[in-house]
């Protein structure tokens, strides 16, 4: 190839416009110089960054930044229900897939005084929910007073009539 200079740029016959050249120099270079992964780079530091902010205002403990589980503890503490209704298990456990109706039931029966409750103990958010109350098999039903004690406990399927049976004579017992 047989070039012409003309001010700094070399022209040949093939690419006959300087600015085309550079054009293609920059395009060559955002290829070979790795400067997309640079950019990734940075993007993927800032996004862990900003999760870390987040954890560390979990930590302090400000209020618009409980976790779901902070959140219902403070709930069944602060309940105006006289009765709080725990159910421990997992979305994916068969008795407990036939709790849901009966759960649902009750809920739509003592809407002002029982409080229903379902944590997944095989979630991570729920696990901690399996240790504090010491369970053994799923489901489990924990019955808390208006006060937060615990009154009574079941571990199986809760037929409906048997679950209602236990809030009617606490609900007398408050009475």
């Amino acid at each position: 190839m047989i070039g012409i200079r003309t001010s700094s740029c070399l022209l040949y016959k093939s690419v006959p416009d300087c600015e085309e050249r550079r054009k293609h120099r920059r395009t060559i270079f955002m290829r070979k110089s790795g400067f997309p992964i640079l950019l990734c780079a940075i993007l993927l530091v800032s996004v862990l960054g900003c999760g870390k902010e987040r954890d560390l205002g979990k930590r302090t403990g400000n209020e618009l930044h409980l976790s779901g589980t902070e959140k219902k503890e403070r709930a069944v503490r602060e309940s105006p229900f006289k009765i709080t209704f725990i159910e421990l298990g997992s979305v994916n456990c068969i008795p407990c897939k036939m709790m849901q109706p009966v759960m649902k039931e009750i809920e739509e029966k003592y809407p002002s005084t029982v409080k229903i409750i379902f944590y997944d103990v095989r979630t991570e958010e729920g696990k901690p929910y399996a240790q504090k109350y010491g369970i053994r098999v799923i489901p489990t039903q924990v019955f808390l007073d208006d006060e937060g004690n615990e009154f009574h406990r079941h571990e199986g399927f809760y037929p409906k009539e048997q679950l209602e049976n236990v809030i009617i004579e606490k609900l007398k017992k408050i009475k």
